[in-house]
């Protein structure tokens, strides 16, 4: 049986392919769990209208996450901290830290989405990374204080 692959399949092959399956394959799993189309012309143009909206919807995404780059640009975040003798920190900031003062902000921001290579340290200013989009990144800076 011939079907059209909506989406990425590892071992079958790429979204908008058509390849060549057991018939059991594609009736049982493949269509059921909406990953393929039967291929015909009818569900060859169903495939290119899913592609058409869903590199619209893709487009105005990532327009939406460049303008959010842009506002988080302007913004820094303050978080004040107990530190011990020698201005050494008592635990350390973390990206929940950061997102909790950005959502005091006004900015609703998921801490799997800031990217820390390892959690602050030390008092100081720093430039934290935002993955915002697939193709776009923000920047915000996070002063580090003392209480």
């Amino acid at each position: 049986m011939n079907i059209i692959l909506r989406q990425d399949y590892q071992g079958l092959g790429e979204a908008g392919e058509e390849v060549k399956v057991k018939d059991g394959f594609a009736r049982n799993f493949l269509i059921p769990q909406g990953i393929a189309f039967l291929a015909n012309a009818q569900n060859r143009k169903r495939f290119e209208n899913e592609q058409k909206q869903r590199s619209w919807k893709q487009e105005k995404e990532k327009q939406q996450a460049e303008e959010l780059a842009k506002k988080l640009e302007n913004v820094s975040c303050t978080i004040s901290v107990q530190v011990g003798e020698d201005d050494k920190l008592f635990g350390s900031v973390t990206a929940q830290n950061i997102a909790d003062s950005l959502k005091e902000q006004g900015f609703e921001m998921d801490k799997r989405k800031i990217l820390l290579d390892e959690p602050i340290k030390a008092l100081g200013i720093y430039t934290v990374n935002i993955k915002l989009h697939k193709d776009v990144e923000g920047s915000v800076k996070v002063w580090v204080v003392k209480e």
